[in-house]
């Protein structure tokens, strides 16, 4: 019978932990945006988004979906990718410090740098997977 480390125990503790923190950022966002539905899709088109309709139900599909995927640990690895797929291409949109007045650019420059570190955890995330603290219960 195999026998688990204080290593192992301990990963899968903090890969749960990860995966709360990470969920705590993107489902309240999905189900914020499904109550706030016309903001949304007005904030969308202001930013020059094509089907700011479609556009803002994928995104609450992707928050909201994925992030709660994420969440119980289930197809952990392929949310995460879809999420970081999903932040990368949203954060040039949303956070162009470059495009903004000087005023605004030093707060969507660290916007756009902190969503690139959201990137970098889901990846990883979806690299090493859920751990064993989750729906999926295993290592894959």
């Amino acid at each position: 019978m195999p026998t688990t480390s204080h290593d192992d125990t301990l990963q899968d503790i903090f890969a749960l932990i990860g995966r709360i923190l990470i969920a705590y950022l993107f489902i309240p966002a999905g189900w914020a945006k499904i109550g706030g539905f016309a903001g949304t899709v007005g904030y969308i088109a202001s930013q020059g988004v094509p089907l700011p309709q479609v556009a803002a139900a994928l995104a609450i599909a992707a928050e909201l979906g994925l992030g709660l995927l994420i969440l119980v640990g289930w197809q952990t690895r392929w949310a995460a990718l879809g999420l970081a797929i999903f932040v990368a291409v949203i954060t040039p949109i949303f956070h162009a410090y470059w495009a903004v007045p000087e005023a605004q650019q030093m707060m969507q420059k660290q916007a756009f740098g902190k969503n690139l570190a959201i990137v970098g955890g889901l990846l990883v995330l979806s690299a090493f997977g859920a751990g064993r603290l989750s729906v999926a219960g295993r290592r894959v």
